[in-house]
């Protein structure tokens, strides 16, 4: 910003600018300087504004340490474990034939395993099918469909599901935007970028089961940033 503010000085000072001009472009440039702070102050803002959420019950006073694993249910686990092994990193530690266990880096693990199809007994929340009887789009199960996310029985008196999880952000490291999205689209993906500001940057592409991945510039270290969608 000093640099640039320098820069309109020397212009004026050397009559290739009038006074008026560079009042505009100073002005011009205090705006752009301050349109990240203005989106975060506004994000504040409008969470502040809302009223205080209630307690569901007494809290347990837990904290979570540690992410011990997820579980997602697949059409081709072989296929879904190299997307996932060769784009994110993630170390294979075992192979049974139905599923893969990788480890996520120093943060916890994942179960990637072939859904079951529908009408089976117990199968996995990933193969619920819809209200016509076809898997629900994306893998995501349809309202009031049967199951488990483990995969394990069914619970017949179980209430209808109506949330999922549409997405989940991993940030990585190293980091550079430009270059992120090269490798992405160099891999047959197409980056849609998620920016909030200056410092959070992310893009979203679809795994092979249309699943909606978020890879961002986000670790541990990074504080209590805005996120995108």
């Amino acid at each position: 910003m000093e640099s640039i503010i320098a820069g309109l000085l020397k212009q004026f000072e050397d009559g290739k600018m009038t006074r008026r001009q560079l009042i505009q472009s100073l002005a011009l440039a205090a705006s752009a300087a301050a349109a990240p702070d203005a989106i975060a102050a506004a994000q504040r803002a409008a969470s502040q504004s809302q009223p205080p959420i209630p307690q569901a019950f007494e809290p347990t006073g837990w904290k979570t340490v540690w992410l011990d694993h997820i579980s997602y249910a697949v059409s081709d686990y072989r296929r879904s474990t190299a997307f996932y092994r060769d784009l994110m990193g993630w170390e294979t530690r075992n192979d049974t034939g139905t599923q893969c266990t990788l480890k996520i880096g120093n943060i916890g693990g994942i179960i990637i395993r072939n859904r079951r199809e529908p009408g089976s007994r117990g199968q996995s929340t990933g193969g619920q099918p819809a209200a016509n009887g076809q898997p629900a789009a994306n893998g995501q199960p349809a309202a009031g469909g049967q199951g488990t996310a483990n995969g394990q029985g069914a619970q017949s008196n179980r209430p209808p599901v109506t949330g999922v999880i549409n997405h989940i952000s991993w940030g990585i490291q190293p980091w550079d935007t430009d270059k992120v999205k090269s490798e992405l689209e160099k891999r047959g993906l197409k980056p849609r970028p998620d920016m909030v500001g200056d410092r959070f940057k992310s893009f979203h592409v679809t795994d092979p089961d249309g699943w909606d991945l978020q890879i961002s510039n986000q670790t541990k270290d990074s504080g209590d940033l805005p996120s995108g969608g």
